[in-house]
C-alpha cells in the first residue's frame, strides 16, 4: 500500500477520531492521595486521549506529517484548528506541572519521551506557533534523557515500549536539531552498549514484542555511526546474505521481511579507560548477541550488556575487578516506519542475493545506511 492522498486522508480521520477522545484510557498515574484521583483531561489536557500519553503523541506526530506531507487533503482544517486549539501555553504548562510531581520522574520513559521529542520536530517543520509553544516540554524530556542515558547501565533491549535503541533513533534526531550536546552523549552510549555485539542470534521475536530487537539496534547503529556502520553491521549479522539467523526473517513470500518495526519514519535530518574483557558467549542479558572487539568499540570501561564477569562471575559493579586485572567502573526508538523496517529488510535480502556471502554483510549496510 503506497502513502498517497486517499491512504493519507483515511490516516487522518482515524487520528481525528481518537486523539481528542478521553475515554477508555489508561493512565501512567501514581496517586499519593484521593486528590490525585483525577481524570485525564485534568492531568494531560493536551494528551489526554488516544487510550493513553504516548498514543496520543505519537497520533498527533500523524496529524501534523500528513498535514505537512498532503497539504491538499480536506482533513487540513481540522488537524489545523485542533492543533491550534490544544497547543497552547497554558496547557503545555499543565503538562510540565505533570512532570514535577514527586513520582514522575519516570513518566513515559523512554518511549513517550522521544515521541514527544519526535512530536517537536515536527511541529517546527509548520508556520504555526506550535512548535514554540511545545518546546518547553520537549527541553524538560530532554533533560531527563540526559539524565537517564548518564545512569543507565545497560540497554534494554526488549522488542516492546522499553526498548532504548528505538528511543534513541527519535531523540537522535531531535537531538542533532535542538542540543548536540544530548547528540554527542546518544552517539557516545549508542556507541557504548552496542559498538561491540557481534553474531547476533535473534532470539526473538517475543509473544509481546512490536519491535525487532535485532534490526532497531542496526538502525540505531546506522542512524548514529553511519560511517563506521558497515563495519559493525558486517560483524553484528555476518550470515545475513545467507538470510541467516533463520528466526529473523519472517513472511512466507519474502523470508527477509519481518513483523513491522515500529511507528516512526525519522524525516531527516568521552569517557576513556580500558575496557574490561568479556565472554564471547551470549550475554545473559539480552539473549541475543556474542560480544567481542570490534573496530567501533567504545573506550568506556563499562561492560554494556553483560551481567557477570567471564571469569569472577562478578557484575560490573564499582569495585569489581576482572580476572586480568582490569576494573569495572559502574555508570549508571499502520505508520511509515512499519513499512520502512520492511522495506529496508527486504531490500537487505535483495542486496545480500546479489553479493556473496562474504561481502552480502557489506551490501545490506549501505542498503540500511540508505534508507
Amino acid at each position: 500500500m503506497n502513502l498517497d492522498a486517499s491512504v493519507a486522508s483515511r490516516m487522518a480521520n482515524i487520528a481525528l477520531g481518537h486523539v481528542a477522545r478521553e475515554y477508555p484510557n489508561k493512565l501512567d498515574h501514581v496517586l499519593l492521595g484521593d486528590e490525585d484521583a483525577l481524570p485525564p483531561r485534568v492531568l494531560h489536557p493536551i494528551f489526554f486521549g488516544s487510550f493513553d500519553w504516548h498514543s496520543c503523541v505519537h497520533g498527533w506526530w500523524t496529524l501534523l506529517t500528513l498535514r505537512r506531507s498532503f497539504p491538499q487533503i480536506t482533513e487540513v482544517v481540522a488537524i489545523t484548528a485542533l492543533a491550534n486549539e490544544t497547543f497552547t501555553q497554558d496547557k503545555v504548562a499543565a503538562e510540565l506541572a505533570y512532570l514535577d510531581r514527586p513520582l514522575s520522574r519516570g513518566f513515559e520513559r523512554p518511549y513517550g519521551w522521544a515521541w514527544l521529542l519526535y512530536l517537536h520536530l515536527e511541529a517546527v517543520r509548520h508556520a504555526d506557533s506550535w512548535g514554540t509553544e511545545l518546546e518547553p516540554l520537549a527541553r524538560a524530556f530532554a533533560g531527563r534523557l540526559g539524565d537517564y542515558l548518564g545512569i543507565l547501565t545497560y540497554p534494554i533491549r526488549v522488542g516492546t515500549h522499553f526498548n532504548t535503541a528505538f528511543a534513541l533513533i527519535l531523540s537522535l534526531e531531535w537531538a542533532d536539531a535542538f542540543d548536540p550536546e544530548l547528540a554527542a552523549l546518544i552517539r557516545d552510549r549508542t556507541r557504548h552498549w552496542y559498538g561491540t555485539d557481534r553474531d547476533c542470534q535473534a532470539w526473538e521475536p517475543g509473544g509481546d514484542e512490536f519491535l525487532s530487537p535485532a534490526l532497531i539496534e542496526a538502525l540505531c547503529m546506522a542512524r548514529a555511526h553511519k560511517a563506521l556502520f558497515p563495519i559493525w553491521f558486517e560483524q553484528f549479522l555476518p550470515r545475513i546474505a545467507a538470510r541467516e539467523p533463520a528466526t529473523l526473517p519472517s513472511g512466507s513470500c519474502n523470508p527477509c521481511s519481518r513483523t513491522p518495526v515500529d511507528t516512526a519514519q525519522p524525516a531527516s535530518g568521552s569517557r576513556s579507560g580500558a575496557r574490561p574483557r568479556v565472554s564471547s558467549m551470549p550475554s545473559r542479558t539480552t539473549g541475543r548477541v556474542s560480544r567481542s572487539t570490534s573496530p567501533i568499540a567504545s573506550s568506556s570501561p563499562v561492560s554494556a550488556g553483560v551481567h557477570r564477569g567471564p571469569e569472577t562471575g562478578r557484575g560490573p559493579g564499582s569495585g569489581s575487578r576482572w580476572r586480568d586485572g582490569s576494573r569495572a567502573a559502574s555508570m549508571e526508538t499502520s505508520s511509515p516506519m512499519r513499512r520502512r523496517g520492511a522495506d529496508a529488510s527486504s531490500s537487505a535480502c535483495r542486496a545480500a542475493d546479489r553479493a556473496g556471502r562474504r561481502s552480502g554483510a557489506v551490501q545490506v549496510a549501505a542498503v540500511i545506511v540508505a534508507t
